[in-house]
């Protein structure tokens, strides 16, 4: 190894930042700002480019709406103790300052373009005006402290910083650059790793009608049970697909969901396909139009309701088939039925993988890392932003809040400590 070294170039800074995405750049940035000398190791071809994923290529950056219930990790206090360091309006205004305005529709924030590569573009140019030295395409394979200074190995150079800023992102769509790397150098440095699970994802089910309902996008409410235990619930447009359930609200609740089969016990998610419908005044109106209407087959009968589709499906629950005439169904049938469209339930087997994940759930232990700082509590000199946190919010711009905010107090808390460094263990000049 030391042959190896040898052969290495080696870069010497003040502040080394690992990962060049949304709480990388914000942190190389801020450090930067701070006085430091930085150097961004991005182990892709290009920067930031889980950015232009966000918001369907539209980038919802942030939201006006933020609060604790955002976020869904066990515990959402450090989260907001982050937050208030760097809330929303100073977001608006960095991005502003950076030639990014916005608009904003039901408190979700975009850039007026409703381009993620403006967005993009603004913070790649920020880390250059900035006098932030990148390296891309360089793998990070060790790192180490010693004698008070951060030695980074990559492939084919070595650097050296009296700080360091882990900000390589989770697990989640790893195509982007985040594949997990981070809680490899995290383990390194020390710190637990709380187990990193897929979230904000599309949930899998065994259930036999998944296939013949698939296609249909409708408003619902779906609500996940563990072991019979409501644990949460979210009302939008579901998907439903040959594998299981997606959209927004599954989105929203999938975390739960992954969580407790991960913990082996037995989940299920129920769909009310009719959520702005009352049972008993459903089942009243049915059965006064099955007198008038007695002929009618049972998919053509609540068509008007609900896509056939999902007719269909709950029909075939229930024991009846397509063709199945109203005054065979009867009164008890109508109640069934209607019960059925209020309660569609699908046993819930895991999730799809983390290139389909939009975030994780898991990562760096929040015991191990100071709020006030973003500084490790077992290494000094050693400040974490970003995904790669045990962190994770909820769709709408919460967890690119949670980039910037903490990578704005990583970096800003990592020049400081630069500076209360120098001319003691270290000067990178």
């Amino acid at each position: 190894m030391r042959l190896l070294m040898t052969k290495l170039k080696q870069h010497t800074c003040d502040c080394i930042v690992i990962g060049g995405g949304a709480a990388g750049m914000m942190s190389a940035v801020c450090a930067a700002q701070g006085g430091a000398s930085v150097i961004l190791i991005e182990h892709t071809a290009r920067l930031g480019s889980k950015i232009l994923q966000t918001g369907n290529g539209k980038c919802n950056f942030t939201n006006l709406h933020m609060n604790a219930s955002c976020y869904q990790n066990d515990n959402p206090r450090f989260v907001m103790q982050v937050l208030k360091t760097f809330p929303v309006q100073a977001t608006l205004d960095f991005f502003e300052n950076a030639g990014i305005y916005h608009k904003e529709r039901n408190g979700y924030i975009y850039p007026h373009s409703e381009t993620a590569a403006s967005l993009q573009s603004a913070l790649r140019y920020e880390v250059q005006q900035n006098g932030v030295t990148v390296f891309t395409e360089q793998s990070v394979s060790s790192i180490e402290k010693k004698d008070h200074l951060f030695y980074v190995t990559t492939d084919s150079a070595s650097f050296c910083a009296g700080a360091c800023i882990l900000a390589t992102g989770s697990k989640a769509a790893p195509k982007t650059g985040s594949d997990g790397s981070g809680y490899t150098l995290a383990k390194k440095m020390g710190h637990h790793i709380v187990k990193p699970l897929p979230a904000l994802v599309q949930l899998t089910s065994d259930n036999p009608l998944c296939k013949s309902m698939a296609g249909v996008r409708s408003t619902g409410n779906v609500t996940i049970f563990a072991n019979g235990s409501r644990i949460a619930s979210d009302t939008g447009e579901i998907q439903y697909t040959d594998y299981g359930i997606s959209g927004i609200p599954v989105f929203q609740v999938s975390r739960y969901a992954v969580k407790a089969v991960d913990e082996k016990k037995y989940v299920t998610a129920v769909v009310d396909m009719l959520p702005d419908f009352t049972a008993d005044a459903l089942a009243k109106q049915s059965i006064r139009r099955m007198y008038q209407n007695s002929s009618l087959d049972v998919v053509t009968f609540f068509s008007g309701l609900l896509n056939k589709k999902l007719v269909q499906a709950v029909a075939k629950s229930c024991g009846y088939a397509a063709d199945t005439t109203m005054d065979t169904v009867g009164k008890k049938g109508i109640f069934r039925l209607i019960s059925t469209f209020k309660a569609f339930t699908f046993s819930i087997t895991g999730s799809r993988s983390f290139e389909a994940a939009q975030i994780c759930q898991g990562g760096v232990s929040l015991e191990e890392v100071d709020s006030q700082f973003m500084q490790s509590l077992l290494c000094p000199g050693l400040f974490f932003a970003g995904e790669l946190l045990d962190v994770d919010g909820k769709c709408g711009g919460y967890n690119l809040q949670w980039a910037w905010s903490s990578g704005h107090l990583a970096g800003t808390s990592a020049a400081q400590y630069c500076i209360s460094q120098k001319g003691t263990h270290y000067d990178s000049n």
